[in-house]
């Protein structure tokens, strides 16, 4: 099917679902970004309300988002209630949290190298949400749902590994010795794979995965998430390569999730 037509399709079809569940005539609908991802997000409106519509095409990918979304909800964990999910059609509705990240609002605030104490604060809320989805959100999780791996294993870690090879050392042109880089992965992931692992790791918590909105947070884009161990998500939080927080605010919020 060719892209226009794709998008026609997946319109309508978020079109439909949204008229049909809430009950509306009438709907508007805009693009909104989806960074790094092959879904496609919209913003439809009626009136005063609004919800975000997304098409993704694979369909365990939504499975897992779906599935999680409302398991997190359950257990009164920020993230966006799901409206509705039509499975055969690759759509489904989910709470509108607004357009502002953390980083958006990181980048808006900070005026030079200092945190800014505002920032500084919803960091610290993003932490001690994520401690909750790790220790409360793996209880009574299915595991099943998880996509493409149900735990960050071996398996996992080398994935990750190989993209710094890959998209860094061979794309930048360094010299570099490849057994000798094989031999420090397989020393690394030997240490990885012997940490207590019973959590849930989101896999991808990172400021633009975090929503700002009332001066309060939220959490999307957790689908990739199955059983880990705790460093890997604190790490992608505090090391957010495009956040470039200071090694001092690092310290300052390790510590307070520690």
């Amino acid at each position: 099917m060719k892209e226009q037509s794709v998008k026609e399709k997946y319109y309508k079809d978020l079109s439909d679902l949204f008229l049909s569940s809430f009950n509306k005539s009438s709907c508007e609908i805009s693009d909104l970004r989806a960074d790094g991802s092959n879904r496609k997000l919209l913003r439809i409106k009626s009136g005063d309300f609004s919800a975000v519509g997304v098409y993704g095409p694979d369909k365990l990918e939504n499975n897992a988002f779906v599935g999680f979304s409302k398991h997190f909800k359950s257990l009164g964990l920020p993230v966006p209630e799901i409206y509705a999910y039509d499975e055969p059609n690759k759509v489904y509705l989910e709470t509108d949290l607004g357009d502002t990240t953390l980083f958006d609002a990181l980048i808006s605030e900070r005026k030079d190298e200092t945190f800014p104490p505002q920032i500084s604060e919803l960091y610290k809320k993003s932490l001690l949400w994520l401690a909750r989805f790790q220790v409360l959100g793996i209880k009574n999780l299915d595991l099943k749902l998880c996509y493409p791996r149900a735990a960050f294993d071996r398996q996992s870690i080398s994935w990750d590994l190989n993209y710094f090879k890959y998209y860094f050392v061979k794309l930048g042109g360094i010299a570099f010795n490849e057994q000798n880089l094989e031999d420090d992965y397989n020393a690394l992931a030997d240490l990885l794979v012997s940490a207590k692992s019973d959590f849930f790791l989101y896999r991808d918590f990172q400021s633009r995965n975090i929503m700002v909105k009332g001066g309060e947070v939220f959490f999307i884009d957790y689908q990739g998430g199955r059983r880990g161990a705790l460093q890997y998500d604190v790490a992608s939080l505090l090391f957010d390569a495009k956040a470039d927080l200071t090694c001092e605010a690092r310290e300052e919020l390790l510590e307070y999730y520690l």
